[in-house]
């Protein structure tokens, strides 16, 4: 079993805001090795982590990876290069003798103050480095390590891999040019700029309710067109989108998520948690407030809808601070793990359930835990007026009589609400008539994992060790600390995540006082009594891109702050997504190599422990600057990004950080020399007007 990369939970100390490339050593010998070398060319190290696949010009690489010089012997660039090289040579000597000179000074220092003076010699020594680079930097040209350009205007809302217009000219049609499609090349390494008079989003749980009109692309028609019923449970004033329950105009989301418990047997949705029900997997959610509101029940809600160019669902409601991404039910399942869900609501989601033989039922029943509730609001349920549509009504039937054959049990049906619920016992399957309803999945056919496959017409999930009926788990809050037999199914012991947890108790303590500009000063401090701790609601939307057990969403709900995490399990690395799932989180699979599903500007923090090593040891599929630049534009202005990793990829990101125009220091872990902490934050550049 592959074991994660091992997590201390030590205390930390800051470097220099220096670039931290190399040990002070290493880079000696490095720079002397380059200075002294007689060839025709001067290679970047870590040259093949950072390729962007730009153009190349004629000083550019050649085929066997160096620069070609285009300097020749007897010319003025002769004259030039020899020159350059005496003034890097005469540096190097200067560097030598400043650091042997602190080395033997710091060794004359009392034993009672040398701890104190060795930080601030060292610092001086790493900028010393650190100019040295710079000098190195711009006597090799600009071509390599230049700027990152940010991206034209018009891909202010820019998705890789979600392209209709280019899915339609291919001949995707029936709702499948909707469907995530990653080509070859489609990926543009370009930071995207916020759209003009961008604002930063009010802070959890105001930011729930008002929104920033400019920050999201919607017009005043699809405000008050909407159709689905949360659609319209919103107001559009001048500067902002208000969602405020306050309003009698909202209390529809209360009244109706009241009928949903009563339907299934329940006083009122405060009892939810009670009847086993921790995550809902909203689809077509409209804005969220159906999740919004059981927010405060303690009902995770992801809201998954279709990629909309304009008036997007997920973008308004990740806005909101609420979870969401793209997804749909066209043609490839959905990237998760069978058994996930213990409720799936569609509010007059756009879902034609009757069409493709059933085959959309059969992936809700696929993520749907055994014993779990299926909801459906939809004016095809209407009896009255289904009597008077024939075609309503057969197709109506259609529905009703499959989910019988899918083994779910009509609870109740009131006006256009219907609520089903799967059953928990295997043996149901067996008892149906011959030839009724879709055959059980193979266990070739049923993968656990799927990333993105076709659409299955077999019954999956019957051959999961994870098959445990909701009414059996343990309720929330205690679901997250899952027992020895349960941590068995996936090879853990109690130890293991014990002492996961406990380190990310620490680990989460010494992010959050690090989460403040005062981190990027020239004397950085953590905030004391004069500058107290970033706030509790500081960060809303949190994704972890490698999330192993969940330990940073345990700690951080541990420790009261008001955030979400989005937990994604790299497809690349030790499949915990199940796990991270049954302990009532929420998570995704996801190849880091593509692009997220999701809009711009959508998270406060992003979180990465041994994700580089995990991405090096597949040997880079893609480059580094393929990962972060995709992280620049997940994240939104002013937003954090996380990096802990071992030293040596963590001085690489450092330089790529200058690229992407990051704010950026490099934390040392005192009791694990062999990793370190990278601390960035993403500026917020206004876009000027054309």
């Amino acid at each position: 079993m592959s074991r994660p990369l091992h997590r201390g939970a030590p205390a930390i100390r800051v470097t220099s805001s220096s670039n931290d490339l190399l040990d002070s050593q290493v880079k000696e010998q490095t720079e002397k090795e380059e200075f002294d070398r007689n060839q025709s060319s001067h290679r970047f190290p870590f040259w093949s982590l950072f390729s962007d696949n730009s153009p190349l010009t004629k000083y550019d690489a050649t085929d066997n990876g160096f620069a070609s010089d285009p300097f020749t012997v007897g010319t003025p660039r002769s004259r030039h290069r020899l020159t350059m090289l005496l003034l890097k040579s005469s540096l190097v000597v200067i560097v030598i003798l400043a650091l042997t000179g602190s080395f033997w000074w710091t060794l004359s220092i009392s034993t009672s103050s040398r701890g104190h003076i060795f930080h601030s010699s060292r610092r001086l020594q790493e900028q010393l480095v650190s100019d040295l680079w710079d000098i190195g930097e711009l006597s090799f040209g600009t071509s390599r390590m230049k700027e990152i350009e940010f991206c034209p205007g018009e891909l202010e809302n820019y998705i890789p891999c979600f392209n209709v217009s280019e899915n339609l000219d291919s001949g995707f049609s029936d709702g499948n040019e909707y469907d995530r499609v990653c080509r070859q090349g489609s990926r543009q390494n370009c930071l995207v700029l916020p759209p003009m008079n961008y604002k930063i989003p009010l802070r959890w749980p105001t930011g729930r309710d008002i929104i920033w009109v400019a920050n999201v692309k919607i017009t005043g028609q699809e405000v008050f067109t909407s159709g689905s019923l949360t659609k319209r449970m919103m107001m559009l004033e001048e500067e902002q989108i208000s969602f405020r329950s306050a309003s009698l105009m909202f209390d529809g989301v209360e009244d109706y998520s009241h009928q949903i418990a009563e339907m299934i047997g329940l006083r009122n949705e405060s009892n939810f948690i009670q009847a086993g029900i921790r995550t809902i997997l909203d689809i077509g959610c409209g804005y969220g407030s159906f999740g919004a509101h059981l927010f405060s029940e303690q009902i995770l809600t992801i809201c998954i809808a279709n990629y909309e160019s304009s008036g997007s669902q997920v973008q308004l409601t990740l806005e909101r601070g609420l979870p969401a991404m793209i997804g749909s039910f066209s043609s490839k399942q959905l990237p998760y793990p069978s058994l996930s869900f213990d409720l799936l609501h569609c509010a007059r989601c756009g879902i034609d359930w009757d069409k493709k033989d059933g085959t959309f039922l059969i992936e809700v029943d696929r993520v749907l835990r055994p014993g779990g509730y299926f909801v459906w609001t939809s004016p095809l349920i209407n009896v009255q007026s289904s009597l008077r549509n024939k075609e309503k009504q057969k197709r109506w039937n259609f529905v009703r009589d499959f989910a019988e054959n899918l083994c779910w049990e009509l609870m109740s049906q009131q006006d256009e609400t219907v609520v089903w619920k799967k059953t928990s016992k295997k043996t149901c399957y067996n008892s149906r008539k011959s030839g009724s309803g879709p055959s059980i999945c193979s266990k070739v056919q049923d993968v656990e994992f799927p990333y993105y496959r076709p659409l299955q017409n077999c019954i999956g999930g019957m051959h999961s060790r994870r098959w445990v009926p909701i009414e059996e788990r343990a309720t929330w809050p205690s679901r997250s600390n899952l027992n020895r037999s349960e941590l068995a199914l996936y090879g853990l012991h109690l130890d293991e995540l014990n002492e996961d947890t406990a380190n990310y108790r620490i680990i989460v303590r010494n992010y959050w006082s690090l989460l403040s500009p005062l981190i990027f000063s020239d004397h950085p401090k953590r905030p004391g009594d004069e500058d107290p701790s970033p706030p509790y609601n500081m960060l809303r939307n949190v994704l972890d891109m490698n999330a192993r057990y969940g330990g940073l969403n345990a700690a951080l709900l541990e420790a009261r702050k008001s955030v979400w995490v989005m937990n994604v399990v790299p497809t690349t690395g030790p499949k915990y997504l199940p796990l991270i799932l049954d302990r009532g989180y929420f998570g995704v699979l996801h190849d880091w190599c593509e692009a997220f599903p999701t809009y711009p500007r959508t998270y406060d923090m992003v979180h990465a422990e041994g994700l580089l090593s995990l991405e090096s040891s597949q040997h880079w599929r893609c480059t580094m600057v393929d990962i972060f630049t995709e992280i620049d534009r997940m994240l939104r202005p002013e937003g954090w990004i996380i990096i802990r990793d071992t030293a040596l990829l963590i001085d690489s990101a450092r330089v790529l950080t200058r690229r992407l125009k990051w704010e950026a220091r490099v934390i040392e872990i005192e009791s694990n020399n062999d990793e370190r902490l990278l601390i960035c934050q993403k500026p917020f550049f206004k876009r000027q007007p054309s």
